[in-house]
């Protein structure tokens, strides 16, 4: 009997633009919409993917929420921003928001 080697390699997600480790630090980083920012250098991230129904293969979008670190207060809502894992800085935060992408206007 001959040994087969299993490769394992990660599947690629399905929206590579949104989680994908960066290539300097190697942690984790995804693109998301401020849905809240009533905390103190918190706001809270919503990040939109799409996974396929195992039975009707339809596309459904999905939700995640994920709360973030931002020292400086400047995100609002609607802002689209960059957040990247970090350690955990308290009980549910373990991201931090390394940049604007887009922001709203404002009237």
């Amino acid at each position: 009997m001959a040994m087969v080697e299993e490769s394992r390699s990660t599947p690629a997600p399905e929206s590579g633009a949104q989680t994908a480790p960066s290539k300097r630090t190697g942690r984790l980083t995804k693109i998301g919409r401020v849905k809240s920012d009533k905390m103190d250098k918190t706001v809270v991230v919503t990040v939109d993917y799409s996974r396929r129904h195992r039975l009707y293969s339809k596309l459904m979008t999905r939700t995640s929420a994920f709360k973030a670190h931002d020292e400086n207060n400047e995100c609002k809502i609607g802002d689209l921003v960059r957040i990247e894992e970090s350690r955990p800085i308290s009980k549910d935060k373990r991201w931090v928001v390394r940049e604007i992408i887009e922001r709203v206007e404002r009237v």
